[in-house]
């Protein structure tokens, strides 16, 4: 079965409480649930990760080569602007992503407005709050729907 990988960068294990003007007050246990029920219903496995670890992120990128993953929804959160190391692994296996912000990086401090990441994902969607991962995998799925091979 495909997999769509979900994975969530620094401090995002703290949503709900972190900043929920800035965030939203929607905890990342809810925002997966929404998601994985939709995935699922779709007829895809779901996985989710967060971690505030920049290596453990790496690896399970470099992993998913591997282990029937077909897309990678990504919120690399403070990585956005400092990780060539997870820039790599993306660009190493080739499985397309969509990056996701739940603010708008634009209309924040300079320092937010590079990312490492835009021009390897397939697109970006950010400013929504916890709607930017809902808008992400409907891209996502179909983009999927439309690859898919005729039966």
């Amino acid at each position: 079965m495909d997999r769509l990988l979900v994975l969530h960068g620094p401090n995002l294990n703290l949503l709900g409480s972190r900043e929920p003007e800035v965030y939203g007050r929607q905890a990342l246990a809810e925002i997966d649930a929404r998601l994985r029920a939709r995935t699922e219903s779709a007829g895809r496995a779901f996985e989710s990760v967060q971690s505030n670890a920049e290596h453990v992120l790496v690896e399970r990128v470099q992993a998913a080569a591997g282990d029937g993953t077909c897309f990678i929804l990504l919120n690399p959160a403070a990585f956005t602007h400092t990780s060539v190391a997870l820039r790599d692994a993306l660009a190493a296996v080739a499985i397309p992503f969509i990056e996701v912000h739940l603010s708008n990086p634009h209309a924040r401090e300079p320092f937010r407005r590079q990312s490492y990441f835009s021009d390897l994902a397939v697109g970006i969607v950010s400013g929504f709050g916890a709607n930017s991962y809902s808008l992400a995998l409907d891209a996502a799925l179909a983009r999927l729907a439309r690859l898919a091979p005729a039966s």
